[in-house]
C-alpha cells in the first residue's frame, strides 16, 4: 500500500496515475521533506490540475474515508478547502459517510478544528447529519467540550435535542464530561433538562454518576427533575455517592423553597 501525503499535492499525480482504490491508502501525513512543497501549493504557485483533485477525492481507503474525510480529522483547514472546493454546486462531496457513517463534519466537531467546521458549514455539510450511531456533529462537540463548536453549530441549526441510537441528547453528553459552560449554553438555546435515554437517564442522572457537582447544581437550578426514575429504578439520589447526596438535596431543597 501507498501512503498519499495529502499536503504534498504537487506530486501526487505520480501517485495517482497508477493507483486503484483497492491500492491507495489515504492515511494523511505531515512529513517534514514536503513543507516547502505545502507552502507552494497554498501560495498557489505549484497548481495541482483539478482532474487529478477530483480523481483523489473519489478514492477511499478500506475503512470508506476519503481524503477530505482524513484532512478533516486531522486538523488541516487548508487541505479542506482545497478539497471541498473542487464541486462547489453539489453538497454530496462533504456530507459523504465512511463505513461507520462519519462525516467530514463529525470528525472535525470531535477534534474541536473551528475553522475546518465553518468551511464545511459554507460549503453544504449536513449539521444534522448522523452517524451509524446515531450522533450527529453536535454530540460530538458536546462530548468533547467544545463550546465554540456547539454554538457555531447551533447558529446553523443543529437541532438541540437530537437523540443519538442510545436516545442521549448533546445535553446528556456536556453533563456526563462536566462543562458547565457548555452545558448552560445547551439550556440556553432549548435543551430540555429532563430529556430521557434509553435506559431512562437524564442527564442530571449523567452528572451524577461522573460526579460532575457543578453540572448536577446547574441542571437543578434549571429545574432538573431529582425525583425520576432510570429504567432499574434508581433516582438520582440513588445513583448518587454517599458524600454527594446531601449537596444534591440541599440544592432540591433550596430550589423548592426559592
Amino acid at each position: 500500500m501507498y501512503d498519499f501525503p495529502i499536503t504534498n499535492l504537487g506530486h501526487a499525480s505520480s501517485y495517482l496515475g497508477p493507483l486503484t482504490r483497492r491500492s491507495l491508502s489515504l492515511r494523511l501525513s505531515l512529513p517534514r521533506p514536503f513543507k516547502q512543497q505545502r507552502q507552494a501549493i497554498l501560495r498557489h504557485s505549484n497548481p495541482f490540475p483539478p482532474e487529478l483533485l477530483s480523481k483523489a477525492l473519489a478514492l477511499q481507503n478500506e475503512d470508506g474515508r476519503s481524503v477530505l474525510h482524513v484532512a478533516a480529522s486531522s486538523g488541516h483547514p487548508e487541505v479542506v478547502k482545497i478539497l471541498s472546493d473542487i464541486d462547489q454546486s453539489s453538497s454530496v462531496v462533504v456530507n459523504g459517510k465512511d463505513e461507520e457513517g462519519w462525516a467530514p463534519i463529525h470528525s472535525a466537531a470531535s477534534i474541536g478544528n473551528v475553522e475546518i467546521v465553518e468551511i464545511l458549514l459554507s460549503k453544504g455539510a449536513d449539521v444534522n447529519l448522523k452517524n451509524d450511531g446515531g450522533r450527529a456533529a453536535l454530540h460530538y462537540a458536546a462530548s468533547k467540550g467544545w463550546s465554540k463548536i456547539a454554538q457555531l453549530l447551533i447558529s446553523h441549526g443543529a437541532r438541540i435535542n437530537i437523540k443519538d441510537k442510545v436516545g442521549c441528547t448533546p445535553l446528556h453528553r456536556a453533563a456526563s464530561t462536566g462543562n458547565s459552560e457548555l452545558c448552560e449554553l445547551l439550556i440556553e438555546e432549548g435543551a430540555e433538562v429532563d430529556s430521557v435515554d434509553k435506559a431512562g437517564q437524564t442527564p442530571l442522572m449523567n452528572a451524577v454518576v461522573c460526579d460532575n457537582k457543578d453540572v448536577a447544581l446547574l441542571l437543578i437550578r434549571h429545574g432538573a427533575d431529582v425525583d425520576v426514575e432510570d429504567k432499574e429504578g434508581y433516582t438520582v439520589l440513588g445513583r448518587a455517592s454517599a458524600e454527594f447526596r446531601p449537596i444534591l438535596i440541599d440544592a432540591a431543597k433550596a430550589m423548592l423553597e426559592g
